[in-house]
């Protein structure tokens, strides 16, 4: 957890740099698509802040109000983050219309070496934001780098633009509002992307996958277990919760049958290193 909350660190202390060096470049050059990229970036800010808390929420412990855990907030987080890239894109593509529809001058060709640099420098910074993400299983750490990815698509498309309308001329002068517009709709759909699994997270859907194959197998690998009935992965924030339904010999005694399940626990852990708790029902083998 605390390598996500750094990766958010030096993420927002990035996005704070791009977006003043975005709405100086926009402002001075002439470019609204550098400006709308200076928006995009200022969300990114507001929106690593809310990872950030969600993050140190769900890292709390369970406590007695809350014995699963506060794994919830950062499905939130992310759900908020996701949103709120959806309101950017919103905005950013009523600002294009309206400086499509305004005359305006050729941006300068400086603003392509400003664009140059934050593509580089946003593309890494997704890179290595989702490989954090992805080696501690946070979903809002994979929010925030797809928005460090949309930051980089966005100054990509208003570079083409900028070069566009520099070649053409005169009456080119909106080709990078175009393009401002034209990555709206990327903006929009990584969004939609994003919240679709926080949603279902929210709403305790199954976590169907090489996860619970593996449970199974590890479940039916202990001494006495006869048969899986069913096995149940819920997915909160960084860790799991398994339920599970073990088959064993119905001759068992009660302590006998309390003791597998021990053990089909131990090898839960083993096989899922991120599970907090696990509840094992056991019942008769045939019955």
């Amino acid at each position: 957890m605390n390598r996500g909350i750094r990766s958010v660190q030096i993420g927002l202390v990035i996005n704070a740099l791009m977006a003043a060096v975005k709405f100086a470049a926009g402002f001075f050059g002439h470019s609204y698509a550098l400006i709308a990229d200076g928006i995009e970036s200022t969300t990114d800010i507001a929106s690593s802040l809310v990872i950030w808390g969600g993050l140190r929420i769900s890292a709390v412990p369970p406590d007695k109000e809350h014995p699963y855990g506060h794994g919830r907030a950062e499905a939130i987080a992310a759900s908020v983050v996701a949103l709120t890239l959806l309101a950017a894109a919103a905005v950013n593509a009523y600002a294009a219309v309206r400086e499509i529809l305004t005359p305006h001058s050729t941006p300068a060709p400086f603003t392509l070496v400003v664009l140059a640099l934050v593509v580089i420098t946003k593309e890494t910074l997704f890179k290595n934001v989702y490989k954090v993400g992805s080696e501690t299983g946070s979903h809002a750490v994979k929010t925030d780098a797809w928005h460090h990815r949309s930051d980089a698509i966005t100054s990509a498309a208003a570079f083409v633009g900028i070069t566009i309308s520099l070649i053409g001329g005169p009456g080119w002068e909106g080709a990078d509002d175009w393009a401002a517009l034209a990555v709206t709709v990327v903006i929009a759909i990584n969004a939609f992307q994003l919240l679709r699994p926080s949603v279902h997270e929210l709403m305790d859907k199954v976590h169907a996958g090489p996860e619970s194959e593996a449970l199974i197998a590890a479940a039916l690998a202990v001494e006495g277990v006869r048969a899986v009935e069913k096995i149940r992965v819920r997915k909160l924030g960084t860790q799991y919760h398994v339920d599970a339904h073990v088959h064993a010999d119905g001759s068992l005694s009660l302590r006998d049958a309390h003791i597998i399940s021990g053990k089909v626990k131990s090898a839960f852990r083993v096989c899922l290193p991120n599970m907090v708790d696990a509840s094992v029902h056991m019942e008769p083998y045939g019955e």
